[in-house]
């Protein structure tokens, strides 16, 4: 039922079209669409709403999960039926959504609609690599599109809101929740935010959330929830506010400058204060400095949790912190709809700061159409004819080869030529394994569906010289002497030895933290046993953090990372080890020689002892007594079927001034015999500045195809907001001075050196 100029809310029919203004002098809400008619529609709304309403408003519940579909826990179904639910976390399927809908439109007062939110990271139904492999393909069209995938599925599904992207810089391995992000380097971070946020919302426009086939995004977690201390979950964070703003802020607001529509509060405290109660991150930097207009949404319990943090004495006292800090909505936690009234009525919490986080909330619903139609999303045979398109898949196959990292390739053992006859024995747990192939956070992707290596490879050789036998030697946690004695017989048996390893999805994700980031012991039995054979091995890796892989590169002939590569998994890792596609992925976080050089990152600080490349192990340096400080594989490493040269770096002047900029250009050429694919990356460092500076920091970069043996010539413009930071007072500027600079193939290359100065 649609009436002009009006809104259908359940049985109430709101005249709003030519309606003035009835927002409280009081309130602070500045509109995220800037839209007089929205804003003119939210106050109407709200002035029709009690206090209880409102927050109402402002509370998530989840939903629990049967075999058969979602359902409304007990605790959860009076306050739906009350109109008092803002939004639903963890539902899904068209009918059950509709359900929920239904009592939320046309069984409470005001019939406001229900905002459905889910854990969209990687995929919804097609599932694409994890987060941190897929940055790794450094194609910013690429990951945009993956993320256009997930949320026209999840909104053919009935979804209006993901969790992601997780935008928090990480650089410690051990930290289980580095598959959903996007690695160490904050400019890079910064650039596959913005990628990922246009991806979900269809654009920077807020118009484009109108489009059925987008979501809203939600930038996660504000702040520093990569920065954990020990790599240990929800850990504290302590951290200068230099290097927050330096280093772990950036991505954030290139989410806000990409027009996010959300942002999630991180569990963890930042210099003694929980960001959930944190006005200082929630209000003064996010509000007023970044002048974010949309809404913040607690992380799940979060504002709970404040209790056990030391800094809330109880529930009523945590909703007070976080509604006065500047949430907007509680995350599953009831601690808003349980108390906020009371705290209202006793002076604690304003009743301007609820309607402001209201009309925050409304104002997104508006922006969906929810209001013109509740059920706009919910079309089943949308849904049907939307999921896992072949298009989908064939866009999901294709992220796989670009995310996988050739780490090591002796005597050219990859890729694996169908026109070549040869005995390959494929062995390891991993190999016929499609449930761990996802990784964590796969939606609603069907785990038995995604396409094992071995399937992968079966399919891709099935009309060439290369035969296979097979053993698996070892489960990802268990062998036994018959099992190894069958792999290795099946290895001396075959010309090469194909071995598939790594880690279950289960030990990465959220609070899967680890201190022993190696493969597992039975598995590094299992290596160590077929490397007595003399064959030799190429070896493909599955998870979702760096792992020490120090053996394995001084033993192992060839590495490939794959990373959880999800629905397509085989099939585009066929696609590399065929040699159909030449691997050209670049890490975008080091690996490490060890644990104990974690956390290991390339854009480190000199130090006033650092170690001296003609001297490494010279004394009274900042150095390890018995490894190097090195990373194993550095950030931007990574290997191709062909090599690149990089020549003839230049400069078009030496100096610049402020307002102009300079020029960096450069000669790449593929010098070997096969088509490929480069990423060239621009490091800088400043030499001298009013704050220590990194020793490099990525810039700019590009990824560029030649063909065997052509050559092209590119370039790269450097303005001085490239060259600005966050100084001593906080303040963000450009100093001049004298800076180096590098045209390279990865962040230790310091070949393309040249010398510049900004007056």
């Amino acid at each position: 039922m649609k009436i002009k100029n009006s809104i259908y809310l359940g049985t109430t029919i709101l005249l709003i079209g030519c309606t003035t203004s009835n927002r409280q002098a009081s309130s602070n809400w500045k509109s995220f669409s800037g839209d007089k008619t929205i804003e003119r529609k939210v106050d109407s709304v709200l002035k029709l709403m009690t206090l209880e309403e409102k927050i109402g408003q402002m509370t998530q519940f989840a939903s629990s999960w049967t075999t058969t579909g979602p359902s409304v826990a007990d605790d959860f179904l009076p306050y739906l039926k009350k109109g008092l639910v803002g939004s639903v976390f963890n539902a899904a399927t068209v009918e059950g959504l509709r359900n929920m809908q239904k009592v939320a439109v046309e069984k409470t007062r005001l019939g406001i609609p229900i905002l459905f939110g889910y854990d969209v990271i990687h995929g919804y139904e097609t599932i694409f690599p994890i987060p941190l492999a897929e940055s790794c393909s450094w194609n910013l069209e690429l990951m945009k599109r993956s993320a256009e995938i997930a949320a026209e599925e999840a909104a053919a599904d009935g979804q209006h809101w993901t969790f992601a992207p997780m935008v928090d810089i990480a650089r410690d391995p051990r930290w289980g929740r580095v598959m959903e992000g996007a690695g160490e380097d904050p400019y890079l971070g910064s650039e596959i935010a913005k990628a990922r946020v246009i991806g979900f919302q269809g654009g920077t426009d807020w118009k484009s959330l109108k489009e059925k086939h987008t979501l809203l995004a939600c930038a996660k977690h504000f702040a520093a929830y990569g920065a954990a201390e020990s790599g240990r979950d929800y850990n504290t964070a302590e951290l200068s506010e230099h290097t927050l703003r330096n280093f772990y802020l950036p991505p954030y607001l290139a989410a806000k400058e990409a027009g996010v529509a959300t942002f999630m509060a991180s569990f963890n405290e930042v210099n003694g204060i929980p960001a959930t109660a944190s006005k200082w991150l929630m209000t003064d930097i996010l509000r007023e400095e970044w002048d974010f207009k949309g809404f913040v949404v607690s992380d799940y319990t979060g504002i709970n949790e404040l209790v056990p943090h030391g800094i809330a004495s109880d529930d009523k006292h945590a909703a007070e912190l976080a509604a006065n800090a500047g949430i907007d909505m509680d995350m599953t936690g009831a601690t808003f709809i349980k108390y906020l009234t009371e705290l209202v009525k006793e002076g604690k919490v304003s009743e301007a700061t609820i309607d402001t986080a209201t009309r925050r909330i409304l104002e997104m619903k508006f922006l969906l159409g929810l209001f013109d139609d509740p059920y706009r999303y919910l079309d089943e045979n949308r849904a049907k004819s939307t999921l896992q398109k072949p298009e989908f898949m064939q866009t999901a196959r294709k992220a796989v080869a670009e995310s996988v990292v050739l780490l090591k390739n002796n005597s050219n053992l990859f890729p694996i030529r169908r026109d070549v006859s040869k005995k390959v024995a494929l062995i390891g747990a991993m190999m016929k394994d499609s449930i761990n192939l996802n990784g964590e956070w796969q939606g609603r992707g069907n785990r038995n569906q995604s396409v094992s290596l071995y399937k992968g490879l079966q399919e891709a050789y099935k009309d060439s010289n290369v035969q296979f036998t097979y053993a698996q030697g070892c489960s990802l946690t268990e062998t036994t002497s018959q099992g190894i004695q069958q792999a290795v017989s099946v290895a001396k048996n075959a010309d090469m030895v194909l071995l598939a390893l790594g880690e279950d999805f289960n030990w990465s994700g959220e609070a899967a933290c680890l201190t022993d980031i190696r493969l597992h012991k039975a598995q590094r039995e299992l290596l160590a046993a077929l490397k007595q054979t003399g064959k030799p091995i190429a070896l493909v890796i599955f998870s979702g953090r760096p792992l020490d892989l120090s053996w394995e590169d001084e033993n192992i002939d060839a590495i490939l990372q794959a990373w959880f590569p999800g629905t397509q998994a085989g099939y585009g890792l066929a696609d590399v080890i065929t040699g159909d596609y030449n691997p050209s992925g670049r890490l975008v976080m080091s690996f490490p020689r060890n644990v104990g050089q974690v956390p290991v990152y390339y854009n480190q600080k000199n130090t006033g002892r650092p170690v001296m490349p003609d001297n490494p192990q010279g004394d009274y340096r900042t150095k390890y007594e018995d490894a190097p400080i090195t990373a194993l594989y550095p950030f931007g490493y990574g290997l191709s079927y062909t090599t690149f040269a990089i020549n003839n770096a230049k400069l078009d002047k030496n100096t610049f001034s402020k307002g102009e900029k300079i020029t960096a250009t450069a000669k790449v050429t593929n010098t070997g015999s096969t088509d490929g694919e480069i990423v060239v990356q621009v490091y800088v460092r400043d030499l001298v500045g009013s704050v220590t500076r990194p020793v490099k920091e990525l810039k700019k970069f590009q990824k560029i195809a030649l063909k065997a043996g052509e050559s092209k010539d590119i370039s790269f413009e450097i303005t001085e907001n490239d060259l600005a930071f966050y100084q001593q007072t906080m303040k963000k500027i450009t100093e001049t001075g004298k800076f180096k600079l590098w045209i390279a193939q990865h962040s230790a290359d310091n070949s393309n050196e040249l010398d510049f100065e900004l007056k």
